[in-house]
């Protein structure tokens, strides 16, 4: 079989697509797919130029038209609707891996040009209503199954746009589900359920594909259903379990191409203390919207849940306090009061080396001394022996003790009454 580049130019692969296009458009009404793929067929085996093609070479031809006129992924598509695939990285027009069942593998297919995949990533900006090109040449949006999606233009990528589609669990996972594949211990997994239905402010960090997202998505399964819940994002990833339950999503905006109409993440918590909210769930912390998070949390919001980007969980309150500091001009030590006032539990997530996602700490944090956020572990991770308390008990037992209304179990099917003894 030939290879695919000797195939194109055989075929005349580019004037065949514009006569399918035009097949395709001349047809009366919105096609099926069944019925588009046969037209393709139809004009593709009548077209004496593909007498010399095998059985084998025909279907290549006719499925990567059908993809390219069919599908807004094209021939990634196939690997979008793999439950199996959690990443697509496209890096320029030849190199394409995905991740499947945490293995990172190169693809055989390529497109056929820098245009091409140019085309598609416009296309995908233009289904979410926003525009990439090369005066602004970076998008971070997501498709329509919650996937994320973040492209870079050429004119800023040395060798080709660059697409990277992250795909997230189309099932809503449980905490059960983590304690079965070992990102967390069934005693951790409590420990924590308790800790989010008695209100405690819980920040979780880690790198980039740690399992975050995740983590959070699961942990709001844990309040109380008959709290009122804002939730603020970027880009909608989390797995919100809506149906009955008082939940407020929201989503930032971005400026047009005026510089006008940009809604961030501050606005958006600004706007969600005038909503009556029981609790402000935000997605994910990544600049100056810090200094509205911290103050929503010292104002009475107990139970706020968010994520960051951070190393350890020293590591995070570190770039906590860089955020709250290019955002506005406080002295140092009253930001890490305001810091360690506001949160009380950091959960620490990696992603390790043979692709596994595991909870690596869990710590509360304490107030600051001499002039210091002190911190105190909960629960520690080690290779050989797994996440483990390591003796030391929860200092702030206020809210535990106080304010619990029951006790969740992590499979959701019973919660006991009355306060943990």
């Amino acid at each position: 079989m030939r290879t695919w580049r000797e195939l194109r130019e055989d075929v005349k692969y580019e004037a065949l697509l514009k006569l399918c296009q035009k097949r395709l458009a001349d047809e009366a009404g919105e096609l099926e797919d069944d019925a588009a793929l046969a037209c393709i067929e139809d004009t593709v085996l009548k077209l004496p130029a593909l007498r010399s093609c095998d059985h084998e070479e025909k279907g290549v031809v006719i499925r990567k038209l059908f993809f390219r006129l069919r599908r807004d992924l094209d021939f990634l598509d196939d690997y979008a609707r793999d439950v199996r695939v959690t990443e697509i990285m496209v890096n320029g027009p030849e190199r394409i891996f995905v991740e499947r069942g945490g293995e990172m593998v190169r693809l055989t297919e390529t497109f056929d040009s820098v245009e091409q995949l140019e085309q598609l990533i416009r296309r995908i900006g233009s289904g979410v209503h926003r525009e990439i090109n090369e005066a602004n040449p970076i998008l971070d949006a997501r498709l329509e199954d919650g996937s994320r999606v973040s492209a870079i233009y050429k004119n800023i990528a040395l060798e080709g746009p660059i697409l990277t589609i992250r795909r997230f669990p189309q099932t809503h996972l449980t905490m059960e589900d983590l304690v079965r594949w070992g990102t967390i211990t069934g005693e951790a997994a409590q420990f924590l359920a308790e800790l989010v239905t008695s209100g405690y402010n819980i920040f979780l960090s880690g790198r980039t594909n740690s399992g975050k997202t995740t983590m959070l998505s699961v942990l709001m399964g844990f309040i109380p259903r008959e709290e009122r819940i804002i939730v603020i994002e970027d880009s909608a990833e989390l797995q919100v379990e809506s149906g009955q339950r008082n939940v407020v999503r929201m989503e930032t905006r971005s400026a047009n191409v005026q510089g006008k109409g940009r809604i961030s993440i501050g606005d958006l918590i600004r706007a969600s203390l005038r909503m009556r909210p029981d609790r402000i769930i935000v997605g994910e912390v990544r600049g100056g919207e810090v200094v509205e998070m911290i103050g929503a949390m010292q104002t009475g919001h107990d139970g706020s849940l968010s994520t960051g980007h951070g190393n350890s969980p020293a590591g995070m309150l570190r770039r906590m306090e860089a955020m709250f500091l290019s955002a506005v001009e406080y002295p140092v030590d009253s930001i890490r009061a305001q810091i360690a006032e506001a949160m009380d539990i950091i959960v620490h997530m990696d992603r390790l080396w043979d692709g596994s996602r595991r909870v690596m700490e869990i710590v509360e944090v304490l107030p600051c001394e001499d002039g210091e956020i002190r911190l105190n572990t909960l629960f520690r991770f080690s290779p050989k022996e797994g996440l483990l308390p390591v003796g030391k008990g929860l200092h702030r037992r206020e809210k535990l003790e106080m304010r619990r209304r029951y006790i969740p179990t992590i499979d959701g099917t019973e919660q006991k009454k009355d306060a943990i003894s």
